[in-house]
């Protein structure tokens, strides 16, 4: 097992909002990815009230290499989840939230119909929070990207996960071609909607292979990337096969906003909900530079 280098080790932090938070979560029976994929900045944003919601249980049914979510018999389809998410919404005041699921291939409509459930309650509530929807590939059926592009999140995220070589071990299930459809169809429904998608890296993948799936999700109309050190949950998963330094991150950062992205967040804790209301402002306030600089160079 490789030794954890020392940019990679994070102070613990067991404030009592972690366990309130906890707790608040088990009372409404109401899951989050943060627990279930074992997330190393679980103590950072529970500490900070954040959390991002899994919605359809928390039983997979596939069976992805890097991933610490439960592999087990799917429960049916809860339709007050919905309710519970907004009243935990509405307790920790979010201005921000972000709706992901387990992959549900079992479902006629992959869960998509739950995903729009829960982004209408939400965009219905008194406080209309942005809402980031980050779904699974629901096999390529286009009618249940459109489902969910309809129902007005703010962000609809899909993460590529990893290049196209490591899909066989890494993604089980998946297709990286399928992945970038979802992206793309997204986007081909709404021209306004920001579409985000997220990369590990540390699986034995090459800096050509993640420049051109970089340059894969610009195509598809991807405007948000974030880039991360896989680090292995535990001894079922895929090991680590390099430790990324902090500079390599930099770089790809650069990188990506040399392709377009409109934001790039990368380094080694970066998840793709780790902080993402702070990544979502800062594409805002980027994009407002941007049209005020295009605004005065026209004489506006």
């Amino acid at each position: 097992m490789k030794d954890t280098p020392h940019w990679l080790k994070k102070p613990v932090n067991n404030n009592r909002r972690i366990c309130d938070m906890k707790s608040l979560f088990s009372r409404y029976k109401v899951n989050t990815v943060c627990e279930g994929a074992l997330c190393p900045n679980l103590n950072e944003c529970f500490s900070k009230g954040f959390a991002t919601f899994l919605i359809l249980g928390d039983a997979c049914t596939r069976s992805c290499g890097f991933c610490s979510v439960k592999k087990a018999d799917p429960v049916s389809v809860d339709p007050a989840e919905t309710e519970r998410i907004a009243e935990v919404v509405r307790r920790l005041g979010l201005r921000h939230v972000v709706i992901t699921s387990v992959t549900r291939d079992d479902l006629a409509d992959g869960g998509a119909g739950q995903f729009v459930r829960v982004i209408s309650v939400l965009k219905a509530s008194s406080r209309k929070p942005a809402v980031e929807a980050l779904v699974p590939d629901f096999n390529g059926e286009h009618a249940c990207v459109k489902k969910i592009v309809g129902a007005g999140p703010d962000i609809f995220g899909h993460n590529i996960e990893t290049v196209p070589r490591l899909y066989p071990i890494a993604r089980s299930g998946s297709i990286y071609e399928r992945s970038l459809d979802v992206l793309g169809l997204a986007r081909r429904v709404s021209s306004r909607m920001v579409t985000k998608s997220g990369i590990m890296v540390g699986l034995g993948e090459t800096e050509e292979e993640l420049v051109l799936t970089m340059k894969d999700l610009r195509q598809a109309g991807c405007d948000v990337l974030t880039i991360g050190q896989y680090l292995r949950p535990g001894p079922e998963n895929l090991p680590v096969e390099r430790f990324v330094r902090p500079e390599e991150f930099e770089k790809y950062k650069s990188i990506g906003i040399e392709l377009g992205f409109k934001y790039v967040s990368s380094g080694p804790f970066v998840r793709s909900s780790y902080l993402a209301e702070e990544a979502y402002q800062k594409m805002r306030e980027a994009e407002n530079d941007r049209c005020y600089i295009t605004a005065i160079g026209r004489g506006y």
